[in-house]
């Protein structure tokens, strides 16, 4: 748990770092209008993952009672 609990915080200091810093690739994005695809682009990925984990831990549910 203490394990989980520092990678935890480590994550949110190092995003919080990353934000404060000025990247002009973002700022190129953001001007052209194209930090929009790219956030589309991270949505659909990031979806696509839930739902074949949320799959896969059904058809391992469904294994599971199949087994007992």
């Amino acid at each position: 748990m203490k394990a989980v609990l520092i990678l935890f915080f480590s994550i949110i200091s190092f995003v919080a770092s990353a934000q404060a810093s000025d990247i002009e690739m973002a700022d190129q994005f953001r001007a052209d209008g194209k930090i929009y695809v790219v956030i589309a682009v991270v949505s659909v990925v990031l979806i696509g993952l839930f739902a074949y984990l949320f799959r896969l831990e059904s058809k391992v549910s469904a294994l599971e009672k199949r087994s007992k």
